[in-house]
C-alpha cells in the first residue's frame, strides 16, 4: 500500500508565552491509500487538532506533513487550497450547508470553488447525490430536510470532486442510531467499494472498531493505539463485530 500521508513530529501550539497551549505534542504517523483510520480520544486530547492540520484546515507550529509525497508545509495558500479541494472531502457533525439553498446548490458548491462548467457540475451532482440516495429531493429547500438528509448532502457533497481522502469529524454525533447506521454504512461503503481513505474523528469506540485501524490521542500525543480490536462488517443490512478466531474458542 503507499502513504497517502506522512506526519512527522507535528507540534500545534496556541496562544504565546504566559497562555501558550500546546495542543500537539511531536506527532507522527503514516496512513496509507484505501485505509479506514479512526482518531480517538477524549474531548480536549488533541483530536480535533490532528484532524484539521491533516486536512491543511490549519498550519502547524512545527513538523512536516506531506500529501502524496508533496510537503504541505512548503505551499502556498493558494497552492494549499487548490490540494485541499482537490484531494479531500469533508463530513462534519455541523453540516455547514446553505439553508435557503437546494439540496443540488449546496452539493454543486466544491465545484464552483474548482471552477467547473456549470453543466458539469449538475451533472456530478446528480450523480452525487444517486450515491446517497437523495435524487428525489435535489430541488428541496436544505433547511426542509431531516437531520440523516442534511448528512447524506453532506456526504454528496464531499464526494463530488472524487476526492482520494474523506475527513469525518462525528459524523453521526448529530443522528439517532438507526439515521446514523445508514451513514456509517454510506461512509464505508465509499471505502471499501472505491478504495477512498476514510478518516473518522470520533470518541465513539464502537465506531473506532469498525475502522482498519485506530488512532488514540492523549494529551496531544499518539498512545497506544487499537489495532488488535475486532474490525466490522456489514451483514444483512447491519453492523457486525468480527470477533477474532481465539476469542471465539474461549467463547465456546
Amino acid at each position: 500500500m503507499s502513504k497517502v500521508i506522512e506526519v512527522r513530529n507535528l507540534v500545534k501550539v496556541y496562544g504565546k508565552r504566559a497562555t501558550a497551549f500546546e495542543a500537539l505534542k511531536g506527532v507522527s504517523l503514516d496512513i496509507n491509500s484505501g485505509e479506514s483510520v479512526a482518531i480517538v480520544g477524549k474531548s480536549g486530547s488533541g483530536k480535533s487538532t490532528l484532524m484539521h492540520l491533516l486536512a491543511l484546515l490549519d498550519k502547524p507550529t512545527s513538523g512536516t506533513i506531506k500529501i502524496d509525497g508533496v510537503d504541505s508545509t512548503k505551499l502556498s495558500n493558494r497552492e494549499l487550497n487548490k490540494l485541499r479541494n482537490r484531494t479531500f472531502g469533508f463530513v462534519f457533525q455541523q453540516f455547514f450547508m446553505n439553508p435557503n439553498d437546494t439540496v443540488l446548490e449546496n452539493v454543486i458548491l466544491p465545484l464552483k470553488i474548482a471552477g467547473i462548467g456549470g453543466k458539469e457540475r449538475r451533472h456530478l451532482a446528480e450523480k452525487a447525490l444517486e450515491t446517497v440516495e437523495l435524487s428525489e429531493r435535489k430541488r428541496n429547500k436544505a433547511t426542509n430536510l431531516s437531520g440523516g438528509q442534511k448528512q447524506r448532502v453532506c456526504i454528496a457533497r464531499a464526494i463530488i470532486n472524487n476526492p482520494k481522502i474523506i475527513f469525518a469529524d462525528e459524523p453521526t454525533g448529530n443522528l439517532d442510531s438507526a439515521t446514523g447506521e445508514k451513514v456509517i454504512k454510506l461512509l464505508f461503503d465509499l471505502n471499501k467499494e472505491q478504495g477512498v481513505t476514510l478518516i473518522i474523528v470520533t470518541h465513539d469506540e464502537d465506531l473506532a472498531r469498525l475502522c482498519d485501524r485506530q488512532i488514540r490521542i492523549v494529551d496531544g500525543r499518539i498512545s497506544e493505539g487499537l489495532e488488535d480490536a475486532p474490525k466490522g462488517e456489514w451483514v444483512d443490512g447491519k453492523w457486525k463485530m468480527k470477533v477474532p478466531a481465539e476469542l471465539e474458542k474461549e467463547g465456546n
